[in-house]
């Protein structure tokens, strides 16, 4: 709970970039001698600049590579529940620097297609360079992306909806399930409940409340822009309550 008033003083204060700059350097530091230790182990394994592996995961080499396969594994295991992974057409919106993406076709395979998406150009340009067999776009945070109706069999977004605001969640998941074929599957984290523990009281009572909570004080699309709510996935499409209470 402390640590949510320290958060909201420092976005109040518009020290958010300051802080965040530093969280980043220190982190840098603290795994300076493992990661290049990684590296040594593993010269061929494509790895992103460090600021766009620190928005997307933590500057820890090894458990990016790992832990971004397990993950990896962990979707496919999920959507094999409820469908045939078998030339699917597969979205990674949000994709950062590819870090789950660029696993699954080994994890997967089986004919299928996969493409990712993101708003942040750098993200984009190393995915385009590094990661072939996927195809990469770059979106703006308007919900437009740039394909057909009822196109993709499989959506996920990991902790994407974290960081855009109330309004966008309404416009973007209208835009998801657009581009999701009937029946398909879209698979949705954000910061619920195993998050409460660092709200405020008052953050607390409104989260109770299935209210999103947002800490704003600066740029959407951005890991300083977050927002807590209780929606952690969903099969298919339908209109989105108000409470964004889905189960």
């Amino acid at each position: 709970m402390m640590k949510g008033y320290i958060s909201n003083l420092i976005r109040l204060a518009g020290l958010l970039f300051i802080a965040d700059r530093l969280r980043f350097y220190v982190q840098k530091l603290h795994n300076r001698k493992q990661n290049k230790a990684f590296v040594s182990e593993n010269p061929d394994i494509p790895l992103p600049p460090d600021y766009l592996i620190y928005e997307s995961f933590r500057i820890n080499y090894k458990k990016y590579y790992t832990d971004s396969f397990e993950t990896a594994r962990w979707l496919a295991d999920h959507f094999s529940k409820h469908t045939d992974l078998n030339k699917k057409r597969i979205l990674d919106w949000g994709c950062g620097p590819g870090r789950i993406i660029r696993y699954l076709p080994d994890v997967i395979g089986n004919g299928c297609e996969y493409f990712g998406t993101d708003y942040n150009k750098a993200s984009m340009d190393w995915c385009r360079e590094n990661l072939p067999g996927i195809e990469f776009n770059n979106n703006t945070l308007r919900a437009d992306l740039p394909y057909d109706d009822d196109f993709f069999d499989i959506i996920y977004g990991i902790y994407v909806f974290t960081h855009l605001s109330e309004k966008m969640h309404y416009e973007w998941y209208n835009e998801l399930c657009r581009i999701l074929k009937p029946g398909g599957i879209l698979f949705l984290t954000t910061q619920g409940d195993n998050y409460r523990v660092k709200l405020t009281a008052g953050e607390r009572q409104r989260y109770d409340k299935n209210e999103i909570i947002v800490r704003g004080n600066s740029r959407k699309g951005t890991v300083h822009f977050l927002h807590f709510t209780r929606l952690v996935s969903c099969i298919s499409c339908s209109p989105m309550p108000k409470s964004l209470n889905i189960s």
